[in-house]
């Protein structure tokens, strides 16, 4: 994948991945597709859905990825990072679209899934060791 997606920068630093707004762009559209799949499996019926920055935001914090970006964001801007971070971690073949839909269909609460989802991503994903250090 990351071959035919050549013009996706490669970061060693989390925070660069998380305040990218090009991939945030092509990232809203990754995880409305993972979450319709879910939902459509869900409803055993084919169904398309959009996912709210809110539940985004909700799942960015419980993750723990927070500290990573600036302060004094807004919820479409912490959405914005979830976003960025799913879709760099299925570019870079850390996270399939199976295993994205799996764990989003692990929990009723999407806002849980997603942060299960994030942390995956973060985990699997290879940056500098030393910017793993939130700001508190």
């Amino acid at each position: 994948m990351e071959k035919f997606l050549s013009f996706i920068p490669h970061y060693t630093r989390l925070e660069n991945v998380l305040n990218d707004q090009n991939l945030a762009c092509l990232g809203d559209a990754y995880v409305n597709f993972i979450y319709s799949i879910a939902l459509s499996k869900k409803k055993d019926e084919a169904t398309g859905a959009k996912v709210s920055s809110s539940i985004l935001a909700q799942a960015l914090r419980k993750a723990g990825l927070r500290g990573f970006l600036p302060g004094r964001l807004d919820r479409h801007s912490l959405g914005d990072a979830a976003e960025s971070l799913i879709v760099y971690a299925w570019i870079h073949g850390a996270i399939s679209i199976e295993e994205s839909v799996a764990t989003l269909l692990s929990s009723d609460n999407a806002a849980e899934a997603f942060a299960i989802l994030l942390r995956q991503a973060k985990e699997r994903l290879s940056f500098n060791p030393t910017a793993f250090a939130p700001t508190l």
